[in-house]
């Protein structure tokens, strides 16, 4: 078992800290490196992990887990995520808001844009291959087998 990986959970974390920064300072002290340091291989960590699981739709995190993309779980986000922008583009044709209600409101449909422009990479990509477990193959050149039979 690692170092890291014997002390990094064994103290309970404080409910106000949020995961990700308690495991920097966990990181961060046990390592003896600068939480700055720490937090920008965290996050190049998850920014990497996140362009893998869009690529690939399955992630292996090795002695963490094996994370699957749920088209069916996708669809139904989606079709939400469809629902609130008609609502919120619908109320926000209103004239009669109040200047606080039609920010809140053009906040909720960035929001509702923001998760349909994430969301949809993963969900239409056609041309995807399986490649679990197959190495590409490329085409090598070969001679026609009859070109000797064609010169008689």
């Amino acid at each position: 078992m690692s170092p890291l990986k014997s002390d990094l959970f064994t103290d309970n974390k404080p409910m106000s800290l949020p995961v990700k920064d308690w495991i920097i300072r966990k990181l961060a002290v046990k390592m003896m490196l600068g939480e700055k340091t720490i937090e920008a291989v965290v996050n190049h960590q998850f920014q990497e992990a996140n362009k893998a699981l869009t690529k690939h739709k399955s992630l292996e995190i090795s002695g963490f887990g094996k994370f699957f993309f749920n088209e069916g779980k996708a669809v139904k986000q989606m079709a939400k995520f469809e629902s609130q922008k008609e609502l919120f583009s619908r109320i926000l044709e209103n004239e009669v808001l109040t200047d606080q209600k039609r920010k809140s409101i053009e906040l909720k449909l960035q929001i509702a844009l923001d998760n349909i422009r994430d969301l949809k990479p993963k969900m239409y990509v056609d041309d995807f291959p399986d490649l679990r477990g197959v190495e590409e193959q490329f085409d090598t050149p070969r001679e026609d087998e009859d070109s000797d039979h064609r010169d008689e």
